[in-house]
């Protein structure tokens, strides 16, 4: 059963519109998702200006999942990390007690070409808030893969259908990426409290509703849903289960809101620390 339909609102990067789908007024968060992003696509031209890339920005209390359907971005971070991230991987940043890092658009300011993705944030449970800050970057052999006509499916993280991806993860949850389609049926199961589909391409029809890229549809717990292809699709099926209320102010997430307030002071006082090939400038805090 459909809890409620959400719709994501876009704003400009510079070079181009990102959508997000959560926190919205209607449901702030779908198991620990508390933040879902969508960008693209876009085709990017050659030579594009470098203010559209990500410049090093802090977090807390949360593990950020990046997932590309086109394109290739450069992750780089105060633990080391130095990635390129292209279509079918994930990266998965637990910030923890706090971690900076950047995402650069090198490699399609070179060349042109299309840019589609999406970036989820998950909240870290309690006894995780302030963990060791640490990065994994995941390719298809760590990432569960089934095919059946007219459905593909990867499991990007957490448990589901089964299956369970190489990423570590620190609360009951699943990630999955569908490609569906036109006329193709499948099911999403009803093995956690908190479950959502978010289309990001094509579109699919659910309990008689037809839905389009930048919606994301909430569903009530207890019953299997069937999620019927319309025009050849990609969706995100994402959730688990919650880990408690959260505030999320600028890029910190945390069960406190004292703790968001000493990652602001410890930001503006240069307190984290920047990556190391990637320090020499940085995102001002709000």
């Amino acid at each position: 059963m459909i809890e409620v339909v959400l719709e994501s609102y876009r704003h400009d990067l510079g070079g181009f519109t990102v959508g997000r789908a959560l926190p919205a007024i209607a449901r702030r968060s779908v198991g620990p998702f508390v933040f879902f992003d969508h960008f693209g696509p876009v085709d990017m031209p050659a030579g594009f200006p470098a203010d559209v890339d990500v410049r090093p920005h802090p977090h807390i209390g949360l593990s950020t999942l990046s997932y590309l359907l086109d394109g290739e971005i450069t992750h780089r971070d105060s633990v080391g990390s130095n990635v390129a991230i292209r279509p079918g991987e994930v990266n998965w940043m637990t910030a923890g007690r706090g971690i900076t890092h950047s995402e650069r658009f090198e490699t399609l300011r070179r060349d042109g070409g299309a840019l589609h993705g999406l970036q989820a944030w998950i909240a870290l449970p309690d006894d995780a808030e302030e963990a060791e800050p640490s990065f994994s970057h995941h390719g298809p052999d760590d990432l569960p893969t089934y095919e059946f006509p007219g459905l593909w499916a990867r499991l990007l993280a957490g448990k589901a259908f089964g299956a369970e991806a190489a990423v570590k993860t620190h609360s009951p949850m699943f990630y999955v990426h569908w490609r569906l389609g036109a006329g193709a049926q499948a099911q999403i199961p009803a093995e956690y409290s908190e479950r959502a589909a978010f289309i990001a391409k094509g579109s699919v029809e659910i309990e008689g509703q037809t839905f389009t890229p930048g919606q994301m549809v909430v569903f009530a717990p207890g019953e299997p849903i069937l999620v019927t292809g319309v025009a050849d699709a990609d969706v995100m099926l994402l959730g688990g289960e919650p880990v408690g209320p959260r505030f999320l102010d600028w890029n910190f997430v945390s069960s406190s809101k004292a703790r968001l307030e000493q990652a602001k002071a410890d930001w503006r006082a240069g307190r984290f620390k920047l990556p190391d090939t990637d320090h020499d400038e940085f995102i001002p805090g709000p």
